[in-house]
């Protein structure tokens, strides 16, 4: 599809403009593909905005003011933005390895890797989404419909948007991940000190640190595996034309040909299972806080579930009794929002917990369904039910309470429960973040894809590199999706190109590597300044 310039920033590339090897990546597509490329942009905002009135229609919501739908409107544009940038900005890490070894023309590999985008999207598991939201000050979440909420949002997507677009300027691989967990940290850090606390008391860092580890240790493991991946093959295949550099433009053995095709198809599909979550889970909080009516509890969830979810939570309510068999305090929220937010465990935290934990069933039991919840009552149960489970999920992490066997067991179903309640994902969703994913792939790949294919290596990319470095990649971002973690692509792809290069001792241009870690050095910091100014700015505004 489209493409831009080559970025002028990095060093010359190893591979000359003029010898034939280097692929045409200046093919420009025909009208019939700009016109069904539009059409496709089109179609999807449509179906999102008619998705979005269907549901509202559906709960017959009483419209007296346009202001939330116009706030919903903007937000949801520029959550499917930072998706569409991040298609663009990421996914050329994968098809730089096809592109490079001829194995699929670039308008056809980015057409391919957009497919297998759109299809990690539609089957992912919500896992990473629900992660990325648990990141956020509990005090933002609970009021997410608020001005301070819609500043949160607008912050940190805007400043993982700016970030993105300003490295994929300068043809910098950077990573979307780092770039959104920044953002997230920085509204955190700047909520917590606005609010005259320490900023440091703004994040939940177990778990910050949880994903920095996958972060970190992510392009450690693309540069090694890589590396011992192509040793690996060269001590146990044999055949040359693996390990040889591509003649002209004409395409590798099919055999070839075909693993290089499969590999950029899947890493382009574990691409869209574990990036797409992210923007699937910021439009969830949004929907939640401008239509709560709507997308607070799961509608869909069938009358005989919400009589077992009453059911266990009467269980669990009579096992916390039974442990801490003292009064509830006076306000057992805010008690349990204090531990989710501090992590301290005072003695009236499983009381509290107890309080709620019967609340939540004793509501839910009187209406039957979680359809019939009134629309004036949606938001309160909603917050009870994240509080309870983020305070379940604390107090067995910590071993709080020391609890017997059957309490733990009772509280994890009840979390359960609740998670099927609150943590879901409409289609129509996914839908529109698979669409905007799998277009941006389409567009402004090319200044990646020359880093990722050039300016790595001293010499050009061999089939067996390009293998290798993709299946690491596709097997890496697939294991990182199953545990919930957040994992860069460019990070795991990019270094995996660079183990291969190392291990096939072809040399390394040391400007690029430097301007790489750069980048990767920056990111948090740069993601965190600019999203924390970002939210004082708008806060003050709201």
């Amino acid at each position: 599809m489209t493409s831009s310039s080559d970025a002028a920033v990095l060093p010359s590339a190893a591979i000359p403009a003029g010898l034939p090897s280097r692929p045409h990546l200046d093919h420009k597509p025909g009208k019939l593909t700009g016109l069904l490329f539009a059409g496709l942009l089109i179609a999807g905002l449509l179906y999102t905005a008619f998705s979005v009135v269907t549901d509202i229609n559906a709960v017959g919501t009483n419209v007296t003011t346009w202001l939330p739908f116009l706030l919903l409107g903007i937000a949801l544009l520029i959550a499917l933005g930072f998706e569409f940038v991040n298609g663009f900005h990421d996914t050329a890490n994968a098809v730089a390895t096809v592109i490079y070894t001829h194995s699929l023309p670039p308008n056809a590999a980015v057409v391919l890797s957009g497919c297998f985008n759109f299809l990690g999207v539609l089957l992912s598991s919500g896992a990473v989404a629900f992660g990325i939201i648990s990141l956020l000050p509990v005090e933002l979440i609970l009021q997410v419909g608020s001005g301070s909420g819609f500043a949160m949002v607008f912050a940190l997507l805007i400043a993982a948007i700016v970030w993105n677009l300003g490295t994929w300027w300068l043809g910098l691989p950077a990573s979307s991940s780092h770039t959104l967990i920044g953002s997230i940290i920085g509204v955190g850090v700047a909520n917590a000190l606005m609010h005259g606390r320490d900023g440091t008391s703004g994040v939940d860092w177990a778990q910050a640190t949880k994903v920095g580890y996958s972060l970190l240790l992510s392009p450690l493991v693309g540069f090694g595996c890589a590396a011992l991946l192509l040793l690996a093959l060269r001590a146990l295949v044999k055949n040359q034309k693996l390990y040889s550099e591509p003649k002209g433009k004409a395409p590798p053995p099919w055999w070839i040909r075909g693993l290089l095709i499969l590999t950029c198809s899947g890493v382009s599909f574990a691409h869209g299972s574990n990036d797409g979550q992210k923007g699937m889970g910021l439009i969830m909080l949004i929907l939640v806080g401008t239509l709560p009516m709507a997308y607070a509890l799961n509608r869909a969830m069938p009358a005989e579930r919400t009589a077992q979810f009453a059911a266990v939570a009467q269980v669990t309510y009579q096992s916390l009794q039974k442990a801490a068999p003292a009064l509830p305090p006076a306000d057992s929220r805010k008690t349990l929002s204090d531990y989710v937010r501090t992590k301290e465990a005072r003695p009236e935290l499983l009381p509290a917990l107890a309080a709620v934990t019967q609340s939540i069933g004793d509501q839910v039991k009187s209406h039957g369904t979680l359809a019939k919840v009134p629309v004036a009552a949606v938001g309160n149960v909603r917050n009870d039910m994240y509080l309870a489970s983020e305070a379940i999920r604390l107090i067995d992490k910590g071993n709080v309470g020391k609890l017997d066997a059957d309490a733990k067991t009772n509280l994890k179903e009840f979390k359960s429960q609740i998670d099927a309640a609150t943590k879901f994902i409409p289609l129509w969703v996914k839908i529109a973040v698979a669409i905007a994913l799998g277009l941006g792939t389409m567009v402004g790949w090319k200044r990646i894809v020359v880093t990722v294919g050039e300016k790595i290596g001293k010499t050009h990319l061999t089939y067996a590199q390009g293998a290798s470095a993709e299946v690491v990649a596709m097997m890496t971002i697939g294991a990182a999706d199953m545990f919930g973690l957040p994992v860069s692509t460019t990070h795991v792809l990019s270094s995996g190109v660079a183990g291969t290069m190392a291990a096939n001792k072809s040399g390394l241009q040391m400007s690029t590597i430097r301007s790489l870690l750069m980048a990767w050095v920056l990111t948090l910091p740069a993601a965190i300044l600019l999203s924390g100014s970002l939210y004082w700015l708008f806060a003050h505004l709201a």
